[in-house]
């Protein structure tokens, strides 16, 4: 643009890069066969391993990579809706104390008295999960209720309590040994359920609810009559367990386990947090490798063979287009030399040995981590989702064509401050106007 170049042209020329920085990915894509399951999964393993390369839990890599995979082959393979993995955070203990959930686990939830008598540990039970509340309630403000005998107020209390207990007692009646409500369970409630050996959790996050349901059957009962059984939950094992700090609610052996939960550990909040940010992305790429069985390389490899076909192909082209093609062949090599970066190298040595090896000829020379070197990245194992290189290309691209398509912009100048060197933004002597 400082030289003149109309912003017209230059969206042609990205848009021509990008099209064919697309289609040369496809064509360096290796398929992966999805027949053997075996060689599937130590794909997607590379692919989680890969993505954790640069991240905090590199060095726990081999332990988390089985984690992530296990956790996205649970999920629902048509659908693979990664919200149904959850991810809970204890802080306390090693990193390697994380837990792989193959159902749902949920923190305990508030609770009131009696609630220490009930059962804590059943094997096949049946679950109810409601969107009732359980608990007598004050009236609302400015409820008002006239009586003239003092019989006629019993009769209100004792309609308010025989409500309760009759929803109570449908409960019972289910033959449900644990109870979910998305509202509170009263201290009555409680009580009433201890007494007859059934545990109750009221207060459960709709979330934590949902999951449930994919992995326990049944559904969410907004009244307590006419509950069915065939309504009713199931798994082989729930427990109430100490992790950490904290109690938990664990339910194994589901009958429709299309959830997971990981159980994150560490030893403070913000060390969790970016542990829990590292496996979103994992989990988001071995997502992308299930769904789409296509790999290229990593480490830099696949940009800077892009990187060379484009500027190969600038040249073969006249006029301007020449020069933003090879532009954008350049930007791309911003990638590699990131990456040596973050990593403490020489980027620009390492740089120009990416371009002789792929100048040679080798597709797949990337940084290795490990020589502070190049490497055949392919070879090592150090995969990514074309479809992961294909959208980031397309998304920048397209972000880039947007900025030079605006023309003007509007300021508002009552929202910028004064010139400075002007007090209170008024004109003095001396200052032009």
């Amino acid at each position: 643009m400082e030289e003149g170049v109309s912003t017209h042209t230059i969206v042609r020329g990205f848009k021509l890069a990008a099209r064919l920085a697309v289609e040369k990915v496809r064509s360096l894509a290796v398929e992966v066969k999805k027949e053997d399951p075996v060689e599937f999964r130590d794909l997607l393993e590379r692919c989680a391993a890969t993505a954790m390369s640069s991240k905090l839990i590199h060095n726990n890599s081999k332990f988390f990579t089985k984690m992530v995979v296990d956790a996205v082959l649970t999920l629902d393979q048509d659908d693979l809706d990664e919200k149904l993995i959850g991810m809970k955070k204890v802080p306390g203990g090693g990193i390697e104390d994380t837990l792989f959930v193959d159902g749902v686990a949920f923190k305990k939830t508030f609770s009131y008295a009696g609630f220490e008598q009930q059962p804590k540990s059943f094997v096949n039970p049946k679950i109810i999960c409601l969107n009732v509340e359980l608990e007598l309630k004050a009236e609302k403000d400015n409820a008002e209720v006239r009586v003239e005998e003092v019989s006629e107020y019993q009769a209100i209390v004792d309609a308010e309590w025989q409500i309760i207990l009759d929803k109570l007692e449908n409960i019972t009646k289910s033959g449900a040994n644990i109870v979910l409500s998305k509202l509170p369970i009263g201290d009555l409630a409680t009580q009433y359920f201890a007494d007859r050996d059934i545990f109750c959790a009221g207060r459960v996050s709709s979330g934590d609810m949902d999951r449930t349901i994919s992995a326990v059957g049944g559904i969410i009962h907004s009244t307590c009559s006419d509950i069915k059984p065939e309504n009713l939950g199931t798994c082989d094992d729930f427990q109430e367990k100490q992790i950490g700090g904290e109690r938990y609610n664990i339910f194994t052996g589901c009958p429709l386990t299309k959830t997971c939960t990981l159980v994150l550990r560490g030893g403070s909040e913000q060390f969790i947090a970016e542990v829990e940010r590292s496996l979103h992305d994992a989990i988001m790429i071995v997502k992308r490798a299930v769904k789409n069985n296509l790999v290229v390389a990593g480490g830099g490899a696949c940009e800077m063979e892009i990187s060379k076909y484009l500027r190969e192909y600038s040249k073969t082209i006249a006029g301007k287009q020449q020069l933003l093609v090879a532009a954008f062949a350049k930007a791309l090599e911003v990638i590699p030399r990131q990456l040596c970066e973050n990593a403490g190298f020489d980027g620009t040595d390492i740089l120009n040995k990416l371009r002789m090896k792929h100048a040679k000829g080798e597709i797949w020379a990337g940084v290795d981590f490990e020589t502070e070197s190049t490497a055949n990245n392919f070879e090592k194992f150090v995969w990514e989702p074309a479809l992961v290189k294909v959208n980031a290309i397309q998304s920048a691209a397209e972000a880039a064509c947007l900025i030079l398509s605006v023309d003007e912009t509007v300021k508002n100048e009552e929202s910028a401050g004064p010139p400075q060197g002007v007090p209170g933004g008024r004109g003095g002597a001396g200052i032009p106007r």
